[in-house]
């Protein structure tokens, strides 16, 4: 027996292609993580994507620890940081 909840979870993951990016936001609507399709990196992220990011849910891509002074490479907006 199946309940309705795992069949709407299927359907979700059926609604997804293979390139296809998603972002988690729970009940609260605050931000819980982001699908990454497989075979892409945090680096490859859609400009679509970190826009809403920063723009709705205030993530600052430019606090990275490990930014390097002489760089300030706009394509490296995610790969230092990773969003659970």
């Amino acid at each position: 027996m199946t309940d309705d909840n795992d069949d709407e979870k299927e359907n979700l993951y059926d609604q997804l292609g293979e390139d296809d990016w998603a972002l988690i936001i729970g009940s609260d609507g605050n931000l819980k993580g982001m699908f990454i399709p497989e075979g892409k990196d945090e680096d490859e992220v859609p400009y679509s994507i970190v826009h809403i990011m920063e723009n709705y849910f205030g993530i600052d891509f430019s606090d990275d620890e490990d930014e390097d002074d002489d760089e300030d490479d706009d394509d490296d907006l995610l790969t230092s940081r990773t969003i659970h």
